[in-house]
Order: C-alpha cells, then structure tokens, then sequence
C-alpha cells in the first residue's frame, strides 16, 4: 500500500538554452520544472500525457521571438507564452497513446534579475511569477482588460502562496 510508486504527472521539460549558461543568472532546472508541475496540478491538468517545455533564453532570443511572433519592437522581454493543444477544450477528442503539447513558455533571465532589481525584489521570486504566468497565458488566461487582469494577478498570487512562496 505505502509502497506504489506514485502517480506519474505532467512531463515538464526545461532547457537552458542560453549562449553560455553560467555567465548570466542561475537557472535552476528542477526547481522550475518542478514549481510548473505543481501548477498544472493544481490546475487540474496532472494527466501524464500533458506536456509543457520551459525555454531559459538570452536577451536576443527573447527579442527575435518577441518581433517575429508578436510585431514586437525587438527589444527584450521577460516571458513570452505559446500555446499548442488546448487541454481545456475537449481533452476526450485526443486519442489516448498521443500527448497533450500544452505549448511553450520562454523566460529571460537576464530581465527578469533587473525586474527584480527594480522591483526590489528577489531573482527566484521573479521567475517563479514568470513561469506561473506564462502558464496561466497556455491555459487562456489573459490581462488585456481591468477585469481579467484582476483574475489573472489572484490566480497567480494563490498559486504562488500554495507551490513557491514558504
């Protein structure tokens, strides 16, 4: 009984794709990885076949991404979110042996260390915010408008308090 391994999760797959890795701010792997499971958990997406990639990019990775998917300026954002499948429309439509791709979400580290600088804030706290709001943008969350905004702030807050913050 004590001794059943548990039930797999979501599969979270973070890459560090930065020029060089350990010149800029830390990127802990299995803490995001495991700080984005608990999230998808807890919003009731732990089906084993879903699966999420976090992408860690440099400031110019960010900025091409911003400008070819977003008509952005080309200056560097914080996080960016892409979505593939959506789980939340009719997870029976897909067939049992493919994967839910839930999309991507891209964070830089380099902006989110000044964010936190300017914010007077701490690094990790920084991403953690980032990371649980690119998700919140995969599951159709959005803060064009007063309204969603507030939606979107709480939810982010309640996961925050219950997954990252002691």
């Amino acid at each position: 009984m004590g001794d059943e391994p548990p039930e797999p999760g979501p599969t979270v797959v973070v890459v560090d794709e930065r020029a060089a890795p350990g010149a800029g701010p830390e990127v802990d792997a299995d803490r995001w990885g495991r700080l984005a499971s608990d999230v998808l958990v807890a919003e009731r997406l732990a089906e084993p076949r879903m699966e999420l990639t976090v992408h860690f990019v440099d400031e110019q990775a960010i900025a091409d991404l911003r400008a070819e998917h977003l008509d952005g300026d080309g200056s560097p954002t914080d996080v960016l979110a892409f979505p593939l499948d959506n789980p939340v429309d009719d997870p029976a439509e897909v067939p049992d042996d493919e994967p839910v791709l839930l999309g991507d979400v891209v964070i830089c580290p380099a902006v989110a260390a000044r964010q936190a600088v300017d914010d007077d804030g701490v690094y990790v706290d920084e991403v953690a915010l980032l990371l649980v709001h690119g998700i919140l943008h995969l599951l159709g969350h959005d803060h064009a408008e007063p309204d969603d905004k507030a939606v979107m702030q709480q939810r982010e807050s309640e996961l925050l308090d219950r997954h990252h913050r002691p």
